[in-house]
């Protein structure tokens, strides 16, 4: 029956058809006369439904706690002048992006595409817009994100082995390589382990979190809240410090929209998203605000303004040694973030490629693997460039006020599509107060960074501004040479065989 097969290479299809209507491919992938793709299990080729409540929960806590809150959540207290206002702060900031996140429920159980930001955009305000917001990511904004928690990742891991000498930039810069490849590896080599990982990560920083909460609120019933005397002193509060502190807290919860870049992944989507945002929001909030209060049990605001960082001046206060261990639990949190991000990030560029504005290799899916194998990898190049010749933290600066301009953007296309799609299903709907409130909370902060540091924002500006350009290139002018789109098609196949991806099957 497989006389006469031939080899069909098309950046389509990649199997041997055999006489009898069957398709064989070289690595044990079968497709039927109809042409649906299996594996040698009879699993259709593609991304299935993995994503379960626990693993929602898992993706929303693992990427939203990094290392920020236990290193220096100090820009809070310093914007803010005293420590009710920064507990107030950390609050307020916490509601705030609970706002932020039922709203993007909202727009997850209406358009039940992976995405995220991209896939919203595109449905509310068309392709040009949502390519601006693809570009800015693609080209700066996520590979300086992930080469950043990277390098947190690099410095705490091996800071127990070089204590107490500082860690050799050259070794910080090895262990995030190793980081990042295998963050990239596990990605796509298996969902299923993924998500376990994930969730085993997002147990180990709350359990960080508890280790640092359980002894801070001990040391207040015992009656340490010295200080707190005078936390609201009007002395110390600065009103227009306010905004900036607002931009801290906002950053430091900022991951709370990853779910929705894989709601084609999630079980039951219409009861996972919201329920999985929710209690993923109210466990940060509670968390972020109680290892606050633990914070001050111990230190004044004084030392938690001049410690580089917190969580383990707090544990040498109070464990001795075992503050040694802290810096493990940190560099666990930075690799949880760094997978979720990933996991998240690699279905916004799948998504891309299905709509037509990546390479169409990009939305392939591996055939045995059943994961997205060139959109995990396509941040890697991008990231290790940054991570060894690039002002990363320039870059971010740049770029932190584009990602709440175009969050803001999202949540504006909730409130748009209410008037113009009124008929569109809406099995979960907020109060129009919500998404009101947190756009204009998001624009707020634009206009800050506009007037706090007009030359940086500006530059980032420019930068996403590229793609406007890039737009026209690459996808709206359709009478492009014919090398192009030799060159193109020569691209997707020849990865296609290296990968040993095909297209999914719908």
């Amino acid at each position: 029956s497989l006389q006469n097969t031939v080899l069909s290479t098309t950046s389509r299809n990649l199997y041997l058809v055999g006489l009898n209507g069957h398709t064989f491919s070289q690595n044990g992938t079968v497709s039927d006369s109809g042409g649906k793709l299996q594996d040698g299990d009879n699993r259709k080729v593609g991304l299935g439904k993995k994503v379960t409540l626990l693993r929602g929960i898992s993706i929303i806590i693992g990427s939203v706690i990094g290392a920020g809150i236990f290193i220096s959540p100090k820009g809070i207290l310093k914007n803010s002048g005293s420590v009710g206002m920064s507990l107030i702060v950390w609050l307020a900031c916490g509601i705030l992006s609970l706002f932020g996140a039922l709203c993007y429920a909202e727009l997850g159980t209406c358009i039940k595409k992976s995405g995220g930001h991209y896939t919203y955009i595109m449905e509310a305000f068309g392709p040009q817009m949502a390519f601006i917001r693809l570009w800015a990511d693609l080209v700066a904004i996520r590979p300086a994100a992930l080469a950043v928690i990277s390098l947190a990742f690099g410095q705490h891991i091996l800071e127990p082995l070089f204590m107490p000498c500082g860690v050799p930039l050259i070794a910080v810069k090895l262990a995030t390589v190793i980081g990042i490849t295998s963050v990239m590896y596990l990605n796509s080599m298996s969902v299923t382990w993924t998500a376990k990982i994930q969730i085993f990560l997002t147990i180990t920083k709350l359990l960080a979190i508890i280790i640092i909460i359980v002894p801070g609120m001990y040391q207040l019933f015992k009656g340490e809240t010295g200080n707190f005397e005078d936390a609201f002193n009007m002395n110390t509060m600065q009103l227009s410090g306010m905004p900036l502190a607002f931009y801290s807290g906002m950053y430091a919860y900022a991951g709370w929209f990853y779910l929705n870049f894989v709601t084609e992944e999630v079980e039951n989507p219409e009861r996972t998203v919201p329920l999985a945002i929710c209690i993923s929001m109210v466990i940060v909030t509670c968390c972020y605000v109680l290892i606050n209060v633990a914070y001050y049990t111990v230190m004044s605001a004084e030392e938690l303004l001049a410690s580089e960082a917190v969580a383990v001046t707090f544990a040498e206060k109070l464990m001795g040694n075992f503050s040694v261990a802290v810096p493990v639990f940190v560099a666990l949190s930075c690799y949880g973030s760094m997978n979720g991000g990933l996991f998240a990030l690699s279905r916004m560029f799948y998504v891309a490629s299905r709509e037509g504005q990546l390479p169409e290799v990009l939305s392939m899916i591996h055939v045995r693997r059943h994961t997205p194998l060139a959109a995990v990898f396509i941040l890697y190049p991008m990231t290790i460039f940054q991570l060894f010749v690039g002002d990363i933290y320039s870059l971010l600066n740049f770029m932190s006020f584009l990602r709440w301009l175009f969050i803001g953007v999202v949540v504006m296309g909730l409130i748009y599509l209410r008037y113009t799609k009124p008929d569109l299903p809406r099995p979960f709907k907020v109060p129009l107060f919500i998404p009101v409130v947190f756009c204009f909370t998001c624009f707020s902060m634009v206009f800050l960074s506009l007037y706090s540091d007009p030359i940086n924002t500006g530059i980032g500006f420019a930068i996403s501004l590229t793609g406007i350009p890039a737009y026209y290139i690459f996808l709206y002018f359709n009478h492009r040479p014919k090398w192009f789109h030799r060159a193109l098609d020569s691209f997707n196949r020849t990865l296609q065989i290296i990968l040993e991806v095909v297209p999914a099957e719908q």
